[in-house]
């Protein structure tokens, strides 16, 4: 992978957890949400697992959110 891939990766795992935590929710909450493994957001939040834009899009949409504010 390249340093621009794990930089990206990286960005939207923290902007994930700083709109998470904002909106004071669990991983665990945002998961079922998005219907996906229980630990899943706490994966891409620590660069574990890789996010699909579709879920990235699904979170912008619950967070109300321009997709574009996750790269930032």
């Amino acid at each position: 992978m390249s340093s621009i891939q794990e930089e990206t990766y990286r960005t939207i795992g923290k902007n994930v957890k700083k709109y998470r935590l904002a909106a004071n929710i669990s991983q665990e909450k945002l998961s079922e949400i998005l219907n996906v493994n229980s630990k899943f957001i706490g994966h891409v939040e620590r660069f574990e697992r890789f996010i699909s834009l579709k879920k990235l899009i699904e979170i912008a949409e619950y967070f109300d959110v321009p997709v574009k504010n996750f790269f930032e």
